[in-house]
Formats: structure tokens, C-alpha cells, sequence
């Protein structure tokens, strides 16, 4: 069994509220659980307008197919003209940890 993750530290665009940043942040994450299967969340800066982190994990028996994944994940964050990509931390967990 091979685990994945990824967590992406956004700066929004032109957010000026709460309310705002939801409707920026809850189209990504869905879209990233419909595409990709995995499980994905809002995860810190939940009271700051213009940042977020999301978190996202999947898991496989293949570890080429959970790169490949997280590859895809990481470029349609990127390709996300709303949003600012900061910093993408991935980490990966098989049999041998």
C-alpha cells in the first residue's frame, strides 16, 4: 500500500472576505476530489480571507500511479489563475515506513 499526499499554500486573488475565498477555494477542492479521486480539504489559514492550505491524500497499490496523481493534482492547482501557488509540500509513505 502506497500513500500520497500534497498540501498547496495559496494566496487568493481579489478576496476581500470569508464568503469570497469559499467560493475561490470549495471549486478547487471539488474539483480535485471529482477528477482525481482523492480526498481533498481546506486544512489552515481558515480565518485569513487571502490565504488557504489545502490538503489532499490518496492511496494506491501502485506507487507510479499515486506520482502520476499528485503530478496531475499539482498542475491544475498551478493552472488555477485565481489562485497563487506559494508552496506545495508532498510526502509519500510505502511498506518500507
Amino acid at each position: 500500500m502506497y500513500v500520497g499526499t500534497l498540501s498547496f499554500d495559496l494566496l487568493l486573488g481579489d478576496v476581500h472576505s470569508l464568503k469570497e475565498k469559499r467560493s475561490v477555494v470549495r471549486p478547487i477542492v471539488a474539483e480535485l476530489q471529482r477528477k482525481y479521486a482523492v480526498s481533498a480539504a481546506e486544512v489552515d489559514h481558515m480565518d485569513l480571507h487571502r490565504r488557504t492550505i489545502i490538503g489532499l491524500a490518496m492511496v494506491s497499490g501502485d506507487p507510479a500511479h499515486v506520482t502520476d496523481v499528485l503530478d496531475r493534482c499539482e498542475r491544475l492547482v498551478a493552472g488555477r489563475p485565481e489562485v497563487e501557488l506559494l508552496s506545495v509540500r508532498r510526502r509519500f509513505h510505502g511498506d518500507d515506513d
